[in-house]
């Protein structure tokens, strides 16, 4: 099952920073042990929802053992009608569990502005719904696009390798029909690599990482949106 077709997911997410250079070398090695998504590569879209204050990524980024998000995905430009994905992410302890639910853009974003109810009536539009109660109004506060190229093993199902680059958010032109970019999160030349492992990582794997001394390191793409551009420009009264 692709990543695009699921809907529930448990797993650990590792996060590495690598040169160009770096990223040549490790999709070299893993090219005989993994195969290309079949969507290949994708500009993704999203929306983060949250308060007038931020409060949910304020949270975040004060590395709490729980914390959550919610936020809006399309793998391509997406227009009213086209298929979306609402996303609910909470990470505990270190173990991510992401649920979603894929809904026609219009419809998704009614439902999460409290228009209308959910049209699938189900555990985790439950949760969802639990979670938009608690926090109240949430709305779409960042849109952050980045081109993805991402990896699966045809051994074990459980394991992708993602890379994304090109990495941008912008506080306005909040809707997933847009183009994608605005302020960069990493500087040219740099990728973000995500090992995403519902079990243990492969022998092989790990075995490169330590060949080439890549370590990983705690990233968030909306985390370094706020805590380098909107919490600065909030103090200065530039972002309400």
């Amino acid at each position: 099952m692709t990543t695009a077709n699921q809907f529930v997911f448990k797993r650990k997410e590792l996060k590495y920073i690598l040169t160009d250079e770096a990223k040549h070398l490790i999709t070299r090695e893993l090219s005989s042990r993994m195969r290309p998504d079949e969507h290949g590569v994708t500009v993704i879209r999203n929306l983060y929802y949250d308060t007038d204050s931020f409060r949910l990524i304020r949270r975040s980024v004060e590395k709490p053992i729980y914390k959550e998000k919610l936020r809006l995905r399309a793998y391509s430009r997406a227009d009213a009608d086209s298929p979306v994905f609402v996303e609910l992410k909470k990470k505990y302890k270190g173990t991510v569990f992401k649920r979603r639910i894929g809904l026609p853009q219009e419809m998704a974003m009614r439902w999460l502005n409290g228009d209308v109810p959910c049209p699938q009536n189900t555990q985790i539009s439950r949760e969802i719904d639990s979670f938009l109660s608690f926090y109240g109004h949430l709305e779409p506060k960042v849109f952050l696009s980045y081109r993805r190229e991402a990896f699966f093993s045809a051994e074990d199902p459980g394991f992708r390798v993602t890379f994304d680059r090109d990495i941008a958010f912008r506080p306005d032109g909040l809707t997933l029909d847009s183009e994608p970019g605005g302020h960069p999160v990493l500087e040219d030349g740099l990728w973000l690599m995500e090992l995403k492992c519902s079990g243990g990582m492969p022998l092989w794997m790990a075995r490169l990482l330590s060949r080439e001394k890549l370590y990983k390191t705690p990233f968030s793409k909306y985390g370094k949106a706020y805590t380098g551009y909107i919490a600065p420009e909030i103090s200065k009264g530039e972002l309400t």
